[in-house]
């Protein structure tokens, strides 16, 4: 086992890797500078398993009604991810797969994959609501995938290959619970199921099962009663056990978004305009967010790291990477001196490879290839013959079959949608839509709300709907050739439609969307195109065309202050960093004198590798870390290893520094009038604990 003292290698190494080419168009979580910035993904990334196959490392993650189903990517340094296969092309037959017969499977379906590797080939194994646990087996990470099923349903299990030849799972909630698989993934072996860990153990779900050094560990989810990843560890599978908590209270200042609370799992699809219940949590309410439900994984330099998932809104769970600190034999998410607490911007992992910034998805689709893209899933399983891709070449045709609403229609296209901001836009041609037909741009929500194009005996009608309150707004169409647009700004939870005639000049239509995060699609907010017959038959056809994703927020080095002079504003209280006459940085009100002159003023230098120094324009010196970093010990003083701090964008202009010295980050205590330190292991969920910091770029003087 081998712990982190490889940061000494990359904290101090000579150059900076500065990132090149045009403004990125869509998140990418490298930075093109040797860092990352965290979420891996922008997007909903849930129940991550992780493993590391030769010079790749593999991933999978849930998918729950959404199919094909499973994703399998691919990376050579953890960051920077890239498409192979779906391991699950369609859902075993059963009409609560397919909106049949009034059922559904929103909320259900494929469930917390494990990932492993064993003897030359690949293994998912993923429970089915009601089907069982299902082992998907491949030679190769790009397919074929084959599929069996063991007739027994193990709760978020993981894992392991042993070294004696031997497969066991770990499964359940609280009490873990061992069983033995057959040596060809068949079964169970008759009466071998066990508790290990009893419940009252700190120990959630979502497990995932290991042997490091000769020792066993289960990593799993807790959130009683808030997110956090707790760890067990055995020197034999029967124990004694021992569990701690290895990440805690870790949001990266993120706080929960709005909650629904009148629908659930196994609630029916709701139908009136007073189902919904929603309300917006405390400001520094936990909940799900902080990081949980994940593992760990050794990269060939030996150096570990850590996977897990946060909730983030309305967009669902993202995934997140994290260091990994090995201490008195626990793998820690965080760093020495901060054990617990992860950075949201640290550098990638040496893989001894150059790796290039590169999406997993292209988001945008004009249709024009003989098969979707990958980023495109189906809400439940399509019915085949009623959609075409070459119909009419170029575009995406979706035949209209009998549904009692948006949420229950079939053949309805879907993408996750991506934060922090962005809005799509689509062609649509609703000119051979029959009486009854309906066809447009939806959110996919539990409230959902779309904007589309109703065929009636009149003619056609532009009509904005929201599920929330059964709200709905309809404009006379002259032409059935319309644009439809939706922006979201899902850190407010928020979306707004618009519609064009000619793809240029777009208006408003209805109000704000409010988007809550909810447990009856238990996904975050997708995009879809869809078309059904409200009038119970088989209707006509809509044609999508130049689906286009844009997000104004992708270029992140807009955010840097490199280069700048600048003033830091304190979110805690408003107060102003200035160079107090003793030599040390104090806050002061930001309409005090102070706060204009030269000691309030600082410059940002680039010193490679998302490190940057701050030099005060008064001459004092450069911010620097002495002792332990408490209060008063960030002093001005000549540059040195101990001024290097890492940037951390948290997005429109505020940011937090991590000082390479602690480890921690630089910060007050808001309104107590004290010194700055570079003591605090990271934010509050509203950010105003004195640790987030707004820039603004003034003048040098």
């Amino acid at each position: 086992m081998r712990a982190s003292g490889v940061w000494l290698v990359l904290l101090f190494a000579l150059g900076a890797v500065q990132a090149s080419g045009p403004p990125a168009a869509t998140w990418m979580a490298d930075n093109g500078n040797g860092t990352y910035t965290n979420p891996l993904f922008h997007d909903e990334f849930s129940d991550p398993d992780l493993i590391r196959v030769g010079d790749w490392f593999y991933m999978t993650g849930t998918t729950m009604h959404a199919v094909p189903g499973l994703p399998v990517l691919r990376s050579r340094d953890l960051v920077n991810w890239e498409f192979v296969s779906y391991a699950m092309p369609d859902f075993p037959p059963g009409a609560e797969y397919r909106l049949e017969d009034g059922r559904d499977l929103y909320g259900q379906g494929i469930w917390a994959p494990s990932l492993r590797h064993h003897d030359g080939r690949f293994h998912i194994f993923a429970n089915i609501n009601g089907r069982g646990l299902h082992v998907f087996s491949a030679r190769d990470a790009a397919g074929p995938w084959t599929r069996s099923v063991i007739e027994r349903n193990l709760h978020d299990l993981s894992v392991l290959f042993d070294d004696d030849g031997r497969v066991w799972a770990v499964f359940n909630y609280n009490e873990v619970r061992l069983v033995e698989l057959k040596p060809d993934l068949s079964g169970v072996v008759e009466g071998s199921e066990r508790v290990i860990i009893p419940a009252g153990n700190g120990m959630g779900e979502g497990h995932h099962f290991y042997k490091v050094d000769g020792r066993y560990y289960i990593i799993s989810a807790n959130y009683a009663p808030v997110g956090r990843m707790q760890a067990a560890r055995a020197d034999a599978l029967d124990g004694p056990w021992e569990t701690v908590a290895i990440s805690a209270s870790e949001t990266m200042g993120t706080q929960r978004g709005w909650w629904e609370n009148g629908v659930g799992q196994r609630t029916p699809v709701p139908t009136g305009a007073t189902a919904f219940s929603m309300h917006k949590p405390g400001d520094n309410a936990l909940g799900a967010v902080p990081l949980h439900q994940g593992g760990i994984v050794q990269a060939p330099d030996g150096s570990w790291w850590g996977f897990s998932m946060m909730d983030v809104k309305s967009i669902g769970r993202t995934t997140y990477l994290s260091p990994v600190t090995w201490h008195e034999g626990w793998p820690y998410f965080g760093l020495a001196g901060n054990l617990g607490r992860s950075p949201r911007t640290w550098f990638k992992p040496d893989v001894g490879t150059d790796t290039a910034p590169r999406a997993t998805y292209t988001r945008s689709d004009d249709f024009s290839a003989p098969t979707l893209q990958p980023v495109w899933q189906w809400n439940h399983a399509p019915l085949g013959g009623r959609w075409s891709l070459d119909e009419r070449p170029g575009a995406l045709r979706l035949h209209a079959r009998p549904a009692d609403g948006f949420l229950w229609a079939r053949n309805t296209l879907t993408q996750r949608v991506i934060g922090p901001e962005s809005t799509a836009t689509v062609q649509l041609d609703a000119s051979a839509l029959t009486d009854g037909d309906v066809a447009g741009l939806g959110l996919l929500n539990m409230p959902a709300a779309w904007l589309g194009v109703v065929q009636g005996r009149e003619g056609a009608t532009l009509r904005w709907h929201s599920q929330l309150g059964d709200r709905h707004v309809d404009v006379p169409l002259a032409s059935p050739r319309v644009f439809l647009r939706v922006a979201g700004d899902y850190d407010q939870d928020l979306a707004q439609f618009s519609w064009s005639a000619d793809g240029e000049r777009f208006t408003d239509i209805g109000g704000p969307v409010r988007l809550p995060y909810q447990l009856k699609t238990f996904q975050g907010t997708r995009y879809a195109l869809f078309a059904y017959n409200a009038e119970g038959r088989d209707g006509g056809h809509a044609d999508f065309d130049e689906f286009r994703v844009d997000e104004p927020l992708a270029d992140r080095s807009r955010n840097l202050a490199l280069g700048q002079v600048v003033a830091l504003h304190n979110l805690g209280d408003g107060t102003v960093a200035r160079v107090h006459p003793l030599g040390v940085l104090q806050p002061v009100a930001a309409d005090a004198k102070e706060a204009g002159e030269a000691g309030a003023r600082f410059r940002v230098h680039d010193r490679g590798r998302g490190r940057v120094a701050l030099e005060a324009m008064d001459g004092s010196g450069f911010l620097t870390v002495v002792g332990i970093g408490l209060s008063a010990d960030v002093r001005l003083l000549p540059e040195s290893d101990a001024s290097l701090f890492l940037w951390q964008d948290l997005l429109r202009g505020e940011f937090m520094l991590l000082s390479l010295k602690t480890n921690r980050y630089l910060g007050i205590l808001p309104e107590s009038g004290e010194p700055y330190a570079a003591d605090r292991p990271g934010p509050r969920p509203d950010r105003k604990d004195g640790t987030v910091l707004r820039w603004q770029a003034v003048a040098a003087d």
